[in-house]
């Protein structure tokens, strides 16, 4: 049996007053018309969004990885596909595992090279090896002050560790062969390298390998291998896993011994604070049946030469409306003799994350050693922000390697002996990062064509928990630049 409109309290609170007007009533009429017009049109602007975020998955999402070299800019591309395409990156990890053997072998081949110098006085490089001109000034590496107490163990561990020079060509060329070249060596040591390695400002001669970018190294079945040079790669990589098994306990062993440690420090080298050292993870790493994990793939370095095109499908719920899209990120080359292939990637760009790593306050760029890196920096940023061609571009600051900044600042380096401007401000990260965050956002102020946000996130992009969340906020302001460009947000 049907309800009466009398039983129905919604409907009553719904229906006109018995004693209203004609002139309330053509009010009324005319407010409820307006309702449904505002109404429809939400309606509409929903369905057109809808529409559009369909479109936008259709139409790859661009955002431009900017900053000098050695910026962060590898590992943040690590962090995307990490946190937003994990099944891509779990099909990739494994591949990884020989980088991740040659990056531990050049911590250990770098402490032989220290060690053969101390002991004898003559630099394992040979003059064939230098990239030093005869006629440019090659000072001398800075030598202990005290005398380093050597013993027949340290050229014992020096002879039993010798393989591991050979070993370290043989995992170049497996990785060069997977990407159908054999390894490449740069004309210079990466400035993260001369840094670390050299304070003093002197030039390094131990050149780093590196492949280039129209292959792809990870793709062990490249139709350019012969089935020789295949079949050479795999017993290489097998052979790499013996002999780093069987070199695990001397590895381990010259790393935490206390007159190597005197020799670092005294030395002014700091090999944790580098790009891929694994020498804290010997015992695991050199395992037979060892398998990276996300955190060494994050950690692992390999120098790729050129522009480094990427493309995430974004498969996790937690992306949220970006589910489903597609991405293309870019990291092109940091080094100066490379910058000037940015331009034509700045056409049709929906976002650029430009890194500057600040732990760099007292470092040279090594291609200019005149130049201070945190200096070189600021123009990198002045410039793009300056850009024309940019003005209607999101731009979203990275201030990255914190953590190295912490590190450094705690051993005892104070910013004003670089920094004249830091003046007598307390000489902790947080005040180090907030000062040097401010001189970037002056500088986005004063030469940016339009006004426009400044959106800046203190960084350590080798920790991936506390990267993800970043990445979540960013890859946010980005979808909603992608959709206004479309002017539907």
């Amino acid at each position: 049996m049907g309800r009466s409109l009398d039983d129905d309290p919604f409907a009553q609170y719904l229906a006109p007053p018995s004693d209203e007007t004609t002139e309330q009533k053509e009010q009324r009429l005319s407010a409820e018309a307006e309702a449904r017009r505002i109404s429809d049109k939400i309606d509409e602007q929903l369905k057109e969004e809808r529409a559009a975020l369909k479109n936008s998955k259709k139409k790859p999402v661009k955002v431009l990885l900017l900053g000098q070299s050695e910026s962060g800019k590898s590992t943040t591309l690590k962090n995307f596909q990490l946190t937003y395409s994990p099944k891509a990156w779990t099909a990739e990890r494994a591949s990884w595992r020989t980088v991740i053997q040659l990056n531990l072998v050049r911590n250990v081949n770098t402490i032989l090279d220290l060690l053969a110098e101390e002991m004898t006085g003559v630099s394992p490089f040979d003059a064939a090896d230098s990239d030093v001109s005869d006629e440019e000034e090659q000072p001398v590496l800075p030598r202990s002050s005290e005398t380093l107490r050597f013993t027949d163990k340290h050229a014992l561990l020096k002879l039993r560790l010798a393989p591991l020079r050979r070993l370290q060509k043989d995992l170049e060329f497996a990785i060069g062969a997977s990407s159908g070249e054999e390894g490449i060596y740069p004309p210079t040591p990466t400035a993260e390298m001369q840094a670390l390695m050299y304070p003093q400002g002197r030039k390094g001669r131990q050149q780093e390998f590196f492949v280039r970018s129209l292959h792809s190294w990870q793709d062990g079945d490249s139709p350019d291998l012969s089935t020789r040079m295949l079949k050479h790669r795999e017993a290489s990589v097998r052979d790499a896993t013996e002999i780093i098994a069987g070199c695990a306990d001397d590895m381990k062993e010259i790393w935490e011994d206390a007159t190597v440690q005197q020799m670092l420090q005294k030395r002014r080298v700091t090999l944790e604070a580098g790009p891929g050292f694994f020498l804290n993870d010997v015992e695991r790493i050199a395992a037979r049946s060892y398998e990276p994990s996300d955190d060494d793939v994050v950690r692992a370095r390999l120098r790729t030469l050129g522009v480094q095109e990427y493309r995430i499908k974004f498969e996790t719920a937690s992306a949220g409306p970006t589910q489903g899209s597609e991405w293309l990120l870019y990291d092109v080359g940091g080094s100066r003799t490379q910058r000037y292939k940015w331009i034509p990637y700045f056409d049709d760009c929906d976002a650029i994350i430009f890194l500057a790593p600040i732990n760099c306050f007292d470092e040279r760029l090594a291609e200019d050693r005149r130049v201070n890196r945190l200096e070189d920096s600021y123009m990198l940023w002045k410039a793009v922000c300056g850009s024309k061609l940019l003005q209607k571009t999101q731009m979203i600051l990275f201030l990255n390697k914190c953590d190295l900044l912490d590190m450094k600042l705690r051993s005892g380096v104070r910013v004003k002996d670089y920094v004249r401007s830091f003046g007598d401000r307390p000489n902790d990260v947080e005040t180090a990062s907030k000062y040097f965050a401010q001189h970037f956002k002056d500088i986005l102020r004063r030469h940016s064509p339009e006004n426009r946000p400044f959106r800046v996130h203190m960084t350590s992009v080798i920790d991936t928990k506390e990267t993800a969340a970043t990445l979540g906020i960013v890859q946010e302001i980005i979808l909603r630049s992608h959709l206004l460009a479309a002017d539907l947000a």
